[in-house]
């Protein structure tokens, strides 16, 4: 399973439309969308989990894509280091 970041998505994206464009190349198993809290709109970009290979076909054929208006960055989420800064 990987979870990609996607962002600059536009304030009036939904659920279920960033759902109708990566199911074109897998399944969604997880998305997370987070929203303002006063207006309800999208912060601009989302989470997706999906299987490796679909999520590497995902991210390798719409990253720079045009999707509703703005430019869309795709990319491999990785976890945050664990430990102490200096």
């Amino acid at each position: 399973m990987k979870t990609l970041f996607v962002g600059n998505l536009a304030p009036q994206t939904t659920e279920n439309d960033v759902k109708e464009l990566f199911s074109e190349y897998g399944t969604v198993r997880k998305l997370e969308l987070p929203r303002d809290v006063f207006t309800g709109k999208c912060k601009g970009f989302a989470f997706v989990d999906m299987e490796g290979h679909e999520a590497r076909a995902a991210m390798a054929t719409l990253d720079g894509k045009t999707f509703l208006g703005n430019n869309l960055k795709v990319r491999d989420e990785k976890p945050k280091a664990k430990g102490r800064r200096r």
